[in-house]
């Protein structure tokens, strides 16, 4: 791992070790509408062995415990593994790395990660890992943001740093965040990998939250990424940024519930 991977990785960790509970309470309804479409992708059925990548809270392997799969949860974040472990007694999970999986070739009937592989300092490593730990013929499934113009709780976001932040603070340089929100990109990093049949569906979804401020306070105190740029503003900036994603996010209410359309893809192979 070169030395910039080394430092975004400590930071999304140092982020993730303190965004457990905002996360929770502001992403989850969002990204737990993913876990069905995930999860239908591989197809489990009872007894199919599985491993979530980048389990977070264990949404996902909580989704497949309850198909009667044989579900490994597995997380970097020893903050997000407590919090799995709490809202899932029940489960296995297990501290590991995603560029680096602690399990055996061919062990898993199919391997999962929802919307982790935004956070990995070396991506194409985890999708070559999965490979690797999968069976024939297991499947791989990955879920990313689609581009910010059809993730509106993002672009409403980032459209004000732009506008009020200053976008040069000092943060580690990571990959593209929107790169697998490109079609193409998600299946050249299949097919790099050894999969088959590479696939990407879209996804529509609905982001409820009660008004701006929140909506504030979810990438402020619940992403590393964002939260890191937006928690190395000045107060004058940070006051604007939310003024303007109050005036903007103006048009998405609805019956006194901010209301934001989201989209979501799924990116699959198959090992073949």
């Amino acid at each position: 791992m070169t030395n910039l991977a080394k430092e975004f990785r400590e930071f999304e960790y140092n982020g993730w070790q303190q965004s457990v509970d905002q996360y929770n309470n502001s992403f989850g309804s969002l990204t737990n509408q993913m876990i069905q479409p995930l999860l239908n992708t591989v197809n489990p059925q009872t007894g199919t062995k599985i491993l979530d990548i980048a389990t977070g809270p264990g949404y996902v392997a909580a989704g497949a415990a309850k198909l009667q799969s044989q579900v490994i949860g597995l997380d970097f974040s020893s903050a997000m593994l407590n919090k799995a472990k709490q809202l899932n007694p029940d489960l296995e999970f297990i501290q590991g790395e995603a560029e680096s999986l602690p399990f055996e070739n061919q062990e898993f009937d199919a391997v999962v990660m929802n919307f982790g592989i935004l956070h990995l300092a070396e991506p194409q490593k985890a999708i070559n890992e999965a490979f690797r730990v999968l069976r024939h013929p297991g499947k791989f499934a990955f879920t990313v943001w689609d581009v910010f113009d059809k993730c509106i709780g993002m672009k409403l976001v980032y459209d004000a740093i732009k506008a009020y932040g200053n976008l040069e603070v000092a943060l580690p340089e990571g990959p593209p965040f929107s790169y697998f929100s490109e079609e193409q990109n998600s299946i050249s990093a299949l097919k790099n990998a050894g999969f088959s049949h590479p696939l990407v569906s879209k996804f529509s979804l609905t982001w409820e939250l009660t008004n701006a401020d929140e909506l504030f306070d979810a990438f402020y105190q619940g992403t590393p990424r964002t939260g890191g740029l937006l928690r190395n503003q000045t107060d004058a900036n940070i006051a604007d940024i939310k003024d303007a994603i109050r005036q903007t996010s103006q048009p998405y209410f609805d019956k006194n519930k901010l209301v934001l359309p989201m989209s979501a893809l799924v990116a699959s192979g198959t090992k073949l």
